[in-house]
């Protein structure tokens, strides 16, 4: 007998990335975002961004929808001196195949070929995407208000040009029905064939007749339809408690992240719930997410009551670049967003202007609703009245941060 509530689920888990990239794609356009063409946020994201969860305020970003459907991409990275820079090449399913900039291809820019999955290539800098949909995302480190304009200078120098595609279709929801939803993830799978190493997975959601883009859901009788219907709310669930990109075991007071970050392969419940709690989120080499968990268990903190991390002269991050921690407030559905407040500050790091270190070198952040009073001010990280979450971002990790010989301290109640 066929479990049509598993495949539902494992369905559901399986095709949300697709669902959430183009929920992406359709808000781009409607702002007048163009396929094969990069635009940029000229100011960094504050609380009125809502496009994708746990946004970061340490760079610029500049953004491309590709479509590989009529041939190849010409992609241009600006040099950027010695300014941070990456540019994150995702397939339709949010995994990160491809990183140029900083770490992998240095700074002085280049041009790539990107390719899709049945073109034929040849070349020294030709990028084979696993998928025809490509997400591209550029992040540019600002190191304050004094950089902006140079940093815009080189957001402006990402560029691509490529063949003319038709507007992304408009597809279905998270929140939408199950027949409406796997309607569209029918369609969006058609367009990006799974790679053969899902082949287990796909054969578990056959019965639901996903992947052809005919899918019908008038062919189920209303008794496997309230199946379906439990195996989509069981994903649901299972989602909301994954804990997003840094897991739910803490150590110490942290969560730290899985090695698999941003390259899922087939662990398809990890990418579903970093596809809700932080869609986009850069591989570990690149940037390691460590998420705080409050003493009462869990990675939600009350912002009513006041909150200092510690941080001694012996045990600063180690990172090769830099190190930010951003404050976000909780959504019922576990996605966070920037929180509007009286500094119009969203993160604090080791580039804040003005951050005061203690006499013997080490450093205290003060993270509450209430400010801490004006001689703590400078280290202060605004928190509202509500839930709150916070994560730690460590940008070019070192080997210590990464393998778990470097801890951070916990974040105490004052």
């Amino acid at each position: 007998m066929t479990d049509l509530r598993a495949a539902a689920r494992d369905a559901w888990l399986f095709t949300l990335p697709l669902i959430e990239i183009a929920a992406v794609r359709t808000r781009g356009q409607s702002v007048g975002s163009a396929m094969n063409a990069f635009s940029s946020m000229r100011n960094l994201a504050d609380h009125r961004q809502r496009t994708v969860t746990t946004p970061n305020n340490d760079t610029l970003y500049a953004t491309a929808q590709l479509d590989l459907s009529n041939g190849p991409v010409t992609l241009t990275v600006p040099p950027s001196g010695e300014r941070y820079v990456s540019l994150q090449l995702m397939d339709a399913y949010s995994n990160s195949f491809c990183l140029l900039g900083t770490r992998t291809t240095g700074n002085e820019g280049g041009v790539y070929t990107l390719v899709g999955p049945e073109e034929a290539a040849s070349g020294r800098h030709v990028i084979r995407s696993p998928t025809r949909h490509v997400w591209a995302l550029a992040r540019i480190l600002v190191d304050g208000p004094h950089d902006l304009d140079a940093a815009r200078v080189v957001q402006g120098g990402f560029s691509a040009q490529g063949p003319d595609v038709p507007p992304a279709a408009t597809h279905a929801r998270r929140s939408d029905g199950w027949s409406d939803y796997f309607a569209s993830a029918d369609v969006l799978m058609a367009a990006n064939p799974p790679p053969v190493t899902d082949l287990a997975l796909l054969r578990r959601i056959a019965p639901l007749g996903l992947g052809e883009g005919r899918f019908d859901a008038g062919r189920f009788s209303a008794e496997e339809a309230a199946q379906i219907e439990a195996g989509v709310e069981d994903a649901r669930q299972a989602v909301r408690g994954g804990g997003g990109l840094s897991g739910t075991n803490f150590v110490d007071g942290w969560a730290y992240p899985a090695a698999n970050l941003g390259d899922f392969r087939q662990d398809y419940g990890f990418r579903a719930v970093v596809a809700l709690g932080g869609l986009a989120a850069l591989p570990l080499v690149e940037a390691t997410y460590l998420r705080a968990g409050a003493p009462e268990g869990g990675g939600i903190f009350d912002g009513t009551r006041n909150w200092r991390l510690h941080l001694t002269a012996n045990r600063q991050i180690p990172v090769n670049s830099f190190w930010s921690l951003s404050l976000y407030e909780a959504t019922p559905e576990r996605q966070f967003f920037f929180t509007d407040n009286p500094l119009n500050r969203y993160a604090i790091g080791d580039r804040t202007p003005g951050l005061t270190w203690n006499p013997d070198g080490s450093l205290d952040l003060w993270i509450g609703h209430e400010p801490p009073g004006p001689d703590l001010e400078a280290n202060w990280l605004p928190a509202p009245a509500g839930p709150f979450a916070l994560f730690m971002r460590g940008y070019l990790p070192r080997p210590e941060l990464l393998d778990g010989r470097y801890r951070l301290p916990p974040v105490v109640a004052v």
